[in-house]
């Protein structure tokens, strides 16, 4: 029964994914990316109730939504400008977070809680807002939704193999005390499923780029149309940079939850469990792509 809810619900989730990050415009990217993170700090604050911690609620929220809004209302520009303002307005947001809240802080009756409060809305931000701001980015960058659909199909296809090869063939157990179901095996088929992706789409990429443009879910600069297809190694060393760091995000999430004495983050996704449940690898392989996005533009 689990399983056919995870189905069903990926069923109907993958596709209102995929026309977001293949065909929205940037802003509505920005806005959906701001209430999957909204969602997923109101989750991750629930789970640091566990822990005895009483987090600044309102705050965070609206510190997280100010800087997706910010995403969403800006102008487009060129690649190397979008990122350049990208890097300055994450910095910052990253530099003010910590006195911002701990300003918060000193609002408190009980002045021993301030600064745990404070700690976990800073993680918050940097745990979830931030990366998820980097999937935005990506999108701004040449070729992005192309950039998007691989990042999205090396950390699913990742996932669906370790679970299905874990389930079936796994004998030696990973992490046990953070995670008991995962096991070497499966982690093995994780990483030999994304170097296939990272493979086929450095084969097809224009093949991929033209189907997609000819159906109308990207524009032209979203594509690659190349002359040269992606360049091999570097696509493959990616693929494993990207399947590595979604498997530990999964493996950080699991640790927040274990510490916390519960299974899933929430419960808005059937057979899921909670929207930090859906999102945690990507929070680590967002900016792995992005990086690499970036650094293609400003070399």
């Amino acid at each position: 029964m689990n399983l056919l809810k995870r189905v069903l619900t990926a069923a109907l989730l993958v596709p209102i994914v995929l026309v977001l990050v293949l065909r929205a415009p940037v802003p509505v990217l920005a806005l959906a990316a701001a209430l999957v993170a909204l969602l997923a700090v109101e989750e991750l604050l629930k789970l640091a109730e566990a822990y005895r911690l009483r987090p600044f609620r309102w705050p965070t929220y609206l510190f997280v939504g100010s800087f997706f809004l910010f995403l969403a209302v800006r102008p487009a520009h060129q690649p190397l400008v979008a990122t350049a303002i990208f890097l300055y307005t994450a910095g910052f947001a990253a530099a003010l977070a910590p006195f911002v809240f701990l300003a918060v802080g000193t609002r408190r009756m009980d002045l021993s809680g301030g600064f745990p409060a404070a700690a976990v809305s800073v993680l918050a931000f940097a745990y979830i807002a931030l990366p998820l701001g980097f999937l935005v980015q990506i999108r701004e960058q040449w070729a992005g939704a192309f950039l998007l659909l691989y990042l999205l199909l090396v950390v699913w296809i990742g996932d669906i193999s370790a679970y299905f090869v874990g389930r079936s063939l796994g004998r030696h157990r990973m992490s046990p005390r953070i995670s008991p179901n995962k096991t070497w095996e499966g982690a093995l088929a994780s990483l030999t499923a994304s170097l296939v992706v990272g493979l086929l789409l450095s084969n097809y990429a224009l093949s991929v780029s033209s189907a997609l443009w000819n159906a109308h879910l990207i524009e032209r600069r979203d594509g690659y149309f190349a002359l040269e297809k992606p360049p091999l190694v570097p696509t493959l060393l990616l693929s494993a940079a990207v399947n590595v760091a979604a498997q530990l995000g999964d493996l950080v999430e699991s640790l927040i939850k274990r510490g916390a004495g519960v299974k899933d983050s929430g419960t808005i996704l059937p057979g899921h469990g909670g929207m930090l449940d859906r999102v945690d690898a990507l929070l680590f392989a967002a900016p792995v792509v992005w990086y690499y996005a970036a650094w293609r533009v400003l070399r």
